[in-house]
């Protein structure tokens, strides 16, 4: 048995996967995480569901380690071997939009601003990062630039808190999600945010929606409408996984514990969590 044929049956296989919000070119990106997790599965279509390159942050500062370039090397890898990759544009990755209705197509790979995937169940999928339907990033673009600010500044502040926290032996808590999950104002944009895709894709006679953005995975249904979110590779280490019944879960590599911390060694979390049904 050849050795790449030995490694492959070490892999888990999917139908579709689809990962947001990486922000290769920033410090919070955890690129070697998600080349640990790109490794250990293969699936026929990968979507890269925007915000896969922060352009916003380049544009000001080069940062870009050997660990981001790998992450790329992985995805070219992937469509080398047969795997259809669509690259999904989002708000930090502006920049790729005008390169659109050129239909850029480079071998397995495919550029859009949004897609519509069938599942192996029948459904039809509306595939979107999601930023045109958050009004503070479509309108009040230098408000969600002075936010993104913020959030680094407060991805900085977590880094070191949970240091402290856990030479004292607790757990990892994240000021992001705490914020995102109970200041009122967070919470109704987060709302308004959802219900927004649920009513386009009603709109569109679709089945449900794929999207990142905001940094929180969930597979839910709102309003008969079937709303995935990604999640994102900065604090939660999350995928969709699409099975080969169109059954799709919410991958979580690594624990959330572990994150932001010194130690590289991390144990993946390979089983999936199920979607909401």
């Amino acid at each position: 048995m050849k050795k790449d044929d030995a490694n492959n049956e070490a892999k888990t296989h999917y139908r579709t996967i689809w990962i947001s919000d990486v922000h290769l070119g920033t410090a919070g990106c955890k690129a070697d995480h998600l080349v640990d997790f790109l490794k250990a599965h293969t699936c026929d279509t990968l979507y890269l569901v925007g915000d896969i390159v922060d352009g916003w942050k380049l544009s000001g500062g080069w940062f870009w380690p050997q660990e981001h370039t790998n992450v790329v090397r992985k995805i070219l890898t992937k469509a080398k071997r047969d795997t259809q990759v669509v690259y999904i544009t989002g708000n930090h990755d502006e920049f790729l939009r005008k390169f659109v209705d050129y239909r850029l197509e480079i071998g397995n790979m495919r550029l859009a601003n949004e897609a519509v995937h069938i599942t192996a169940d029948g459904r039809r999928l509306l595939v979107i990062h999601g930023d045109f339907f958050d009004v503070i990033t479509r309108y009040h673009k230098w408000i969600a630039m002075a936010g993104d600010a913020l959030y680094e500044g407060t991805m900085r502040f977590n880094y070191w808190f949970n240091r402290g926290r856990s030479l004292l032996g607790m757990r990892y808590w994240s000021l992001s999600a705490f914020a995102k999950q109970h200041v009122k104002t967070a919470v109704n944009v987060v709302s308004t945010f959802e219900e927004s895709l649920a009513h386009e894709c009603r709109r569109r006679k679709l089945d449900g929606v794929v999207c990142g953005h905001i940094h929180h995975a969930e597979a839910r249904r709102i309003d008969g409408v079937d709303y995935y979110n990604c999640g994102d590779w900065v604090e939660s280490c999350t995928a969709l996984a699409e099975d080969q019944n169109g059954q799709i879960h919410i991958l979580r590599w690594v624990q959330l514990d572990h994150l932001n911390q010194a130690s590289p060694k991390v144990t993946p979390l390979r089983k999936p969590v199920p979607a909401a049904a």
